[in-house]
């Protein structure tokens, strides 16, 4: 009998022991930030490949958005019979995110065909009538911009468009700007910068701020073609890691942000923001933004989504360019477009789109569009609903230029959640990617007389 009881309190011993110490030992952040679900995670990470691929990790991305079933609390849903999607969580940010960020780098913009404010307004309408609540933009849009079209005059047109708007509260709606980055950022022009944000939205707080490029050299902030870092090109920061964290924190705390973060940054960096920041006790980041498609896939392979992964840093990852400025839709292929024009035809920032009609992007391209079609969609349709489909993506920014494509890249939406792509498209897709691995950082037409620099006066290989 001894023997017996001795045997059964050993048993409850090593049966409870592990839960209590994983209640006591759960992930959570010491500034009050608790790190997000995990369960589906690993639930998924459990099962055969294949078996993954087929339940679609996570539900897919919106887990349900436009409708069908979801695998977790974190998922996203509407029902197929119109109901607005529940919403995401960004990191550690207490207002909540839609599976869909509408963006607005091209708006009233000096561009040859960029949307009216009228037209801005009606795509505003008809994506909040959808229940996509989350508007991304930034103190330097629009992009291209000239002396009639001047910097941030799209924070103005969404202010105009909140206040137009007094039926919508402002508490529904995630509103994402950002400051201009390198030198610019230092404690003082975060806050004067953010004060003007402010005041051109009409709004008294910004639900996430972020960096539109580091406060420091990093090789990817020019969106050029080199991933390697050159200690050459370091230049005398304005402002430290803790400075940045600091203000942050203190912002956060006057109730002026919600939550901070960075764009087009490298794991590096944000892995530093974050780890620092729980060690100083203040606010962590709670978002990274990051151009992100077929084509570039670099932040699920250079340690940008392991960062953001909930085992981990916990940091919600907002993906943007996923038709890569067009070129997933295939209207730029081979003339097809008849002299059509679009934003890779701007002088300055239209330059750093080249990445997207590199000769080895094209080839990948034409693979893609050959999978689309076997499988009885359009190549831009086919493009977004992989999107939806990747683990780790807290929400996709997807930019219009006018309401008629906003409907057409809803529709492809609806359709992907409704019908996921099955797994032997997903592998046809990743097999093309395995051959031609982020094709937008290969060039097969650099000539010798530009002598170690690309298109752009980046710094390559």
């Amino acid at each position: 009998m001894k023997r017996l009881t001795i045997f059964a309190f050993l048993f409850a011993f090593l049966i409870f022991t592990p839960a209590l110490a994983l209640c006591f030992l759960a992930p959570t952040s010491r500034t009050g930030c608790a790190r997000y679900s995990t369960r589906t995670h690993l639930a998924a990470g459990s099962l055969p490949r294949r078996s993954v691929l087929n339940a679609g990790v996570g539900g897919g991305m919106f887990g349900g958005f436009f409708g069908g079933e979801s695998s977790s609390s974190d998922s996203s849903p509407p029902s197929s019979t119109g109901a607005r999607p529940r919403p995401r969580t960004l990191g550690c940010n207490p207002t909540p995110i839609s599976p869909i960020t509408l963006g607005t780098q091209r708006w009233i913009s000096s561009d040859y065909n960029a949307p009216s404010q009228s037209s801005c307004f009606a795509m505003l309408d008809h994506a909040f009538s959808l229940g996509v609540t989350s508007i991304d933009t930034a103190e330097q849009y629009p992009i291209p911009s000239d002396s009639t079209h001047p910097e941030g005059s799209v924070e103005a047109l969404i202010g105009d468009w909140m206040k137009a708007r007094p039926e919508i509260p402002r508490s529904s709606l995630h509103i994402c700007t950002k400051i201009t980055g390198s030198t610019n950022v230092t404690p003082t022009n975060i806050r004067r910068d953010l004060e003007g944000s402010l005041a051109r939205l009409k709004t008294p707080y910004v639900d996430t701020y972020l960096l539109h490029w580091p406060q420091r050299y990093q090789p990817q902030s020019n969106w050029g073609q080199s991933l390697r870092y050159d200690e050459r090109m370091e230049y005398k920061r304005r402002a430290s890691f803790e400075d940045v964290i600091k203000t942050m924190d203190k912002l956060v705390k006057e109730g002026k942000i919600k939550g901070w973060g960075t764009c087009n940054d490298s794991a590096y960096g944000l892995t530093k923001f974050s780890v620092l920041a729980e060690s100083m006790g203040l606010t962590k980041p709670c978002a990274f933004q990051g151009d992100y498609s077929l084509v570039d896939r670099k932040s699920e392979e250079n340690g940008v989504l392991e960062c953001c992964s909930g085992f981990n840093e916990g940091i919600g990852f907002m993906g943007y360019n996923l038709l890569a400025g067009g070129m997933l839709t295939g209207k730029y292929m081979g003339g097809r477009g008849n002299g059509m024009r679009g934003r890779m035809d701007t002088r300055g920032w239209g330059g750093t789109l080249y990445r997207y009609q590199t000769g080895p992007v094209k080839e990948a391209i034409v693979e893609y569009e050959r999978i689309a079609k076997e499988a009885g969609m359009g190549l831009g349709e086919m493009a977004v609903r992989w999107g939806m489909q990747r683990p780790g993506v807290s929400t996709l920014c997807v930019a219009s230029s006018n309401l008629e494509q906003m409907e057409e890249m809803m529709g492809w939406m609806a359709k992907g959640e409704r019908e996921m792509l099955d797994s032997g498209v997903m592998w046809e897709i990743d097999r093309v990617h395995m051959k031609n691995r982020n094709p937008v950082f290969a060039n097969d037409k650099v000539p010798r007389e530009w002598y170690g620099e690309g298109l752009i006066g980046e710094n390559i290989p």
